[in-house]
């Protein structure tokens, strides 16, 4: 998000907070603000999670502050024992960022010097206040279709472009490798893609929609497949009769690698080139039949690579 939209959005919110705390006369009306600042988060599932482990939080620390004030008095003792089982308990359920929000509300009681029906509902009203203009502030969070959508695309054109220098390097042995190079800068869009796919799972309530995240862990998979082909590509030293027809396939692969391809022509293709593969003479130097061997390990693994793809058109056909 713009660093600029995120500190208006903060700074109104808070405003906005401080304001209607104040129009309600409600005493201690900044922490209205400070609660609104601490409410708003990257995400609206992200806030709305907050805002409820921080309603579960608030109604626990009500209830022990009412015994401990009760027994000990508005006094720092008192405030202390009370901070003994809260903090525990905000431990033991992960409430870690609503500790001292809360424990702030619980002390104003100390500053009144009562528990009394209009002293607690001016501190529930500061709650809902602050957490209500911090979520929504947030409720403007969209879907950022163009941008994970232009990811995707490059996601993909840098793996097109893989499968055609491997195409090339199967024939010609010497051709430029650039030492892995290829997959450390696809590995970092992949994960560029992925933190913008998750934030916008995160700003949306459809909990179904989780096709762009699967999406890419899709291809996740198929890099690390496409690793073993590079890997196993860089250990042939010869060009066996077979490689010609392998070099092809990679190069079709590359011309048809999309979104919209369901694999299953592909798959086809590859199980008529493996029959091929299977029924070419064995070689008879040492050199060409390692290679071959390679060869066909490679072919297993282009056939994983497609099932892959295949398998994920399924789940969202």
């Amino acid at each position: 998000m713009n660093i600029v939209t995120n500190w208006l959005k903060i700074v109104i919110a808070a405003g906005c907070g401080v304001t209607l705390a104040n129009l309600l006369q409600l005493d201690f009306s900044i922490s209205a603000g400070v609660i609104a600042i601490l409410t708003i988060q990257p995400t609206k599932k992200e806030t709305i999670n907050t805002a409820l482990g921080r309603l579960y939080a608030f109604v626990i620390a009500m209830g022990i502050a009412g015994i401990s004030f009760g027994v000990w008095g508005f006094t720092y003792l008192a405030f202390f024992i009370y901070l003994i089982p809260y903090i525990l308990i905000c431990q033991i359920f992960g409430w870690y960022s609503a500790m001292g929000m809360n424990s702030v509300l619980i002390s104003h009681f100390i500053t009144v010097g009562n528990m009394e029906q209009k002293a607690v509902l001016n501190e529930v009203l500061i709650f809902f206040i602050g957490v209500g203009t911090g979520i929504i502030a947030n409720l403007h969070l969209r879907k950022r279709v163009k941008t994970i959508e232009r990811l995707m695309d490059e996601t993909d054109r840098q793996i097109v472009t893989i499968l055609s220098r491997m195409s090339r390097r199967i024939l010609q042995a010497d051709i430029y490798d650039n030492n892995g190079q290829c997959f450390r800068e696809l590995k970092e869009q992949m994960e560029l893609a992925k933190e913008v796919a998750e934030a916008n799972y995160n700003n949306q309530f459809r909990t179904h929609d989780i096709y762009d995240m699967e999406y890419l862990t899709m291809r996740e998979k198929q890099c690390l497949v496409l690793y073993e082909m590079y890997k196993t590509i860089r250990q042939l030293e010869t060009t066996p009769r077979t490689a010609q027809a392998l070099s092809l396939f990679l190069a079709q692969m590359a011309q048809v690698f999309q979104r919209g391809n369901n694999g299953r022509e592909m798959m086809r293709e590859f199980l008529e080139l493996d029959l091929y593969m299977k029924s070419q003479p064995l070689p008879v130097e040492r050199g060409e039949f390692e290679d071959r061997a390679r060869l066909f390990a490679l072919m297993r693994y282009i056939e994983e690579f497609i099932r892959i793809k295949m398998e994920f058109v399924d789940r969202f056909s």
